[in-house]
């Protein structure tokens, strides 16, 4: 199975010939992933170098002419570095752009917290306006770019991972989707947390929603499962714990609720490893959150008997 980030580029390229309004920018990374598509589109794909700032600024540029940019770097780079001119360039200017990044959390160990992100869907919830779609297989991630690159001048993220589902969900770039129906709580997993989480609740009795679009939050989706499943709420994020519980705290505003937000944590793990060693560091592996979800579960359980 081919990864995100190669149908990234090979639908982007497909794209290039198919809409000419899109034109893609880089700085430097992923250059070789749009070698060809550079040769037949010389004037629509744009390698700026290592200037993420100038990524972006080159973006809001294009966007302001009328056409639909698609902007691509390693999370760190394409969000944190520049994050001025994602605020200014783009959200003062009224700028519409398709932000892609690679890395996801730390799906590459070996180049430290330069090229770790797991703050960048927070740091992006503190600006209006924006579409936040985290695939959790290449095949969903195919489906939700072109959802973005289509979504006429609207400043949309794709948070693209090494990190994958076995099997692709029909994402639709909005809804939430039930994947199990249960009765004693409901438990969000995102994007490539889907595997993991099922493993880990296998035979409790959850309701189970997969989120691959998180901003806008499907509010009306986690309150229909909690009215049918109770009003504990278990939130599996790959990236910064409690990102999504503001969210999921206003969409149960009007109803007593619990809400436990799981994700990467904020201490710093200094040593390299894997990509499969940091998630289970973080408690996000299935014996990890199976714990923590159970103890979350059977604590509320203990106060009402």
């Amino acid at each position: 199975m081919d990864t995100m980030r190669d149908r990234f580029s090979q639908v982007t390229t497909n794209l290039l010939a198919e809409d000419p309004r899109v034109a893609v920018v880089l700085a430097e990374i992923g250059r070789d992933g749009f070698a060809e598509a550079a040769r037949r589109h010389p004037d629509r794909v744009i390698n700026v170098g290592i200037r993420e700032q100038l990524l972006i600024g080159a973006g809001a540029g294009l966007a302001l002419t009328g056409m639909r940019p698609v902007l691509h770097s390693f999370g760190s780079f394409l969000v944190e570095r520049p994050f001025e001119q994602v605020k200014l360039d783009l959200g003062h200017q009224g700028a519409g752009a398709v932000l892609v990044s690679a890395l996801g959390s730390y799906d590459w160990p070996a180049g430290g917290l330069t090229h770790m992100s797991p703050g960048d869907v927070a740091l992006l919830g503190t600006l209006d306006g924006w579409t936040v779609h985290v695939p959790g297989h290449p095949d969903e991630a195919e489906t939700l770019l072109r959802h973005a690159v289509a979504a006429g001048d609207d400043k949309v993220y794709v948070r693209l991972s090494a990190q994958s589902n076995a099997v692709a969900r029909p994402v639709d770039g909005a809804r939430f989707l039930p994947v199990r129906r249960g009765r004693a709580g409901v438990v969000v997993a995102v994007g490539p947390m889907l595997e993991a989480v099922t493993e880990a609740t296998e035979g409790l009795d959850v309701t189970v929603l997969y989120a691959t679009t998180v901003r806008p939050f499907d509010a009306r989706a986690l309150r229909e499962a909690t009215g049918a499943a109770g009003s504990d709420v278990v939130l599996v994020e790959p990236y910064l714990a409690g990102t999504s519980t503001a969210a999921a705290a206003e969409a149960l505003a009007d109803t007593p609720h619990r809400i436990l937000g799981l994700g990467v944590g904020r201490r710093e793990l200094r040593r390299y490893g894997t990509m499969a060693e940091h998630i289970a560091a973080h408690g996000l592996d299935a014996r990890g959150l199976r714990g923590r979800i159970t103890g979350f579960l059977d604590g509320n359980h203990s106060r009402r008997s």
